[in-house]
């Protein structure tokens, strides 16, 4: 049986008018649909205007746009409404945003390093970053401290190098608890005049955490007075033996004010990266993690994103964490736009719906359909996991894992009141060995607890 639908046409002026043309459609019976299905699409498989569609869901007491997503209950009463059996497609089972494909060998290329540059406030870190970039990016920013995370990519002896500008060891952190372990090497800036101070002492702990090589740049060399031996003397102390005392830790001594020992440093990440021989496929659809995310007035959300394998291309359906979209428009840390991204280059894109997470993992899929479906399976997934998320692990939970010999090692931290107090409790601490379970110290100090600890606890 055919059945008589209107069309409702627009004047000139983009107004509605009073004439409608008729037309014959078949009626439909049933549809099939994925997850995330939009209003204009559910519209299109019943054959039936999009306003007719928002106007009954607007009855409901829901206000939609012919973009909106519709979830399996929406769905349902719209079919209902027009007699129509709808069928749920099964979701993708490949959810995942983690590049899990086996590259073959040939197809591997060398990519640009990825260096993360911590320390404590004031010790330079931007300004090293600066006179590498040979800008003055640091004039910019109140007090010369980092107002956000920035990825900068620069050429050293004509290969590429990418640099993470961290405001601290906080924001390294919070991306490792998201999983995002995006740096290949980590260079802890200290400044000769002042020292190892507490969020040098954090930013060291962090990157050991993270399994990465370390990079001592001891900054502030143009200073009289100074004594870098009383820095690897301190740094030592904490683990990080320099190579002149037969260690494995790289000290670089510079002046980020006058470029001194700065090529050093530049030559010293380039040797680290060639042993680590970093390497990616280009030749595949990109993978990578979020290093920022903002809402602009203007552009909506904005997110800077970091390949790390395959290739970026403009207009390509992405996800990322939760959000997704199509690369509308992508630029690189110079503002200039471009069409592709290879492995290790920084970008800024516009077209997601949503704004992601600092530290969530981003991969390219086939098609919008696609796309939108994986989005909205990971956010109905991370909703459930608020919903059901515990409290931390009891000393029971401890025990039955130990039981079971899932726990090899157990990480403590140790606050005391007093320096003399952690370091006794730390070494009775790692004398510990009951049962091949042993404890891990991997951080002691005086204090109180703060955010910092937490952190770290919850990711190590």
């Amino acid at each position: 049986m055919a059945k008589q639908t209107y069309r409702r046409h627009v004047n000139k002026k983009g107004r509605p008018n009073q004439n409608f043309e008729r037309r014959n459609e078949e009626k439909v019976e049933a549809i099939t649909y994925q997850e995330g299905i939009t209003v204009g699409e559910l519209a299109g498989k019943l054959h039936r205007n999009s306003g007719d569609v928002i106007k009954i869901l607007f009855m409901l007491g829901k206000m939609v746009t012919i973009n909106s997503s519709l979830d399996d209950e929406n769905v349902e009463l719209i079919c209902m409404e027009y007699n129509v059996e709808a069928t749920k497609e099964e979701a993708r089972e490949d959810d995942t945003l983690l590049d899990t494909e086996e590259d073959d060998p040939q197809d591997l290329q060398e990519r640009a390093p990825i260096v993360t540059i911590m320390g404590h406030v004031d010790h330079g870190k931007t300004t090293l970053l600066d006179y590498i970039r040979n800008s003055r990016v640091v004039e910019g920013e109140f007090g010369g401290i980092t107002q956000h995370i920035g990825a900068y990519q620069v050429k050293v002896n004509d290969r590429l190098v990418t640099f993470l500008d961290t405001p601290g060891h906080e924001a390294f952190t919070a991306m490792r608890a998201r999983g995002a372990s995006v740096t290949d090497i980590a260079v802890i800036v200290v400044a000769a005049d002042d020292g190892v101070m507490p969020q040098t002492i954090e930013a060291i702990d962090h990157a050991k955490a993270a399994g990465v090589p370390i990079i001592v740049a001891i900054n502030k060399m143009d200073k009289p007075g100074v004594n870098p031996d009383k820095i690897r003397n301190s740094m030592a102390e904490l683990g990080l033996m320099p190579e002149e005392w037969g260690g494995d830790t790289i000290f670089v001594q510079c002046s980020a004010k006058t470029g001194a020992g700065v090529q050093d440093i530049l030559e010293t990440i380039l040797v680290v990266a060639e042993v680590r021989d970093l390497k990616a496929n280009p030749n595949k659809p990109a993978t990578g993690t979020v290093i920022e995310a903002k809402l602009d007035k203007g552009r909506g959300p904005v997110s800077t994103l970091l390949v790390q394998n395959g290739t970026l291309h403009q207009s390509d359906s992405v996800v990322v964490g939760t959000a997704y979209g199509k690369v509308r428009k992508m630029t690189d840390d110079m503002g200039r736009e471009i069409s592709e991204a290879l492995p290790g280059t920084p970008v800024e894109i516009i077209g997601l719906n949503d704004v992601p997470i600092a530290g969530d993992n981003f991969k390219v899929f086939e098609n919008d359909k696609d796309a939108r479906a994986v989005s909205q399976a990971r956010m109905r997934a991370r909703i459930e996991k608020e919903r059901n998320s515990s409290s931390a692990m009891t000393l029971d939970d401890l025990k039955a894992q130990i039981d079971a010999g899932d726990v090899k090692e157990i990480p403590v931290i140790v606050k005391s009141d007093v320096t003399g107090t952690a370091e006794a409790v730390a070494s009775a601490l790692s004398k510990i060995n009951v049962d091949g379970v042993k404890v891990n110290i991997i951080r002691k100090a005086a204090g109180t607890i703060n955010e910092s600890d937490v952190i770290l606890a919850s990711v190590s």
